[in-house]
């Protein structure tokens, strides 16, 4: 009787230990998108050169543009101001944490909508 009651006690033991564990898994990061995060930086960042109606440049108020040249627009506002091609153009540098938000929707996926 008394090993029937350590079995159940080891059983018992290991269904808790199985199931109650202390590593909870990360909630997913949401993943970026032109839309709700790109959209408004370049609004703010790339008027009036890069806003169709506004300025005589590539505009860049669309998905599909922005989209087809991020590689570009990442490389230009990573350089300094001094060098040629700098965008935006006769402006400070954006902060890192406005070029991460670049980086971040390539590296994402290039989304257009959640």
């Amino acid at each position: 009787m008394k090993k029937i009651f350590v079995l159940t006690g080891l059983i018992a033991t290991a269904v808790v230990f199985y199931n109650c564990h202390g590593s909870k898994k990360a909630a997913a990061t949401p993943k970026l998108t032109y839309n709700t995060n790109l959209k408004t930086v370049i609004e703010t960042s790339c008027s009036p050169c890069h806003i169709a109606g506004k300025g005589n440049k590539k505009p860049f108020d669309n998905y599909a543009n922005v989209k087809t040249d991020i590689d570009e627009m990442i490389r230009r506002i990573e350089l300094k101001p001094e060098d040629k091609g700098f965008m935006p153009f006769k402006n400070p540098k954006l902060p890192d944490a406005t070029i991460a938000i670049f980086k971040q929707w390539k590296a994402d996926g290039s989304l257009e909508n959640n």
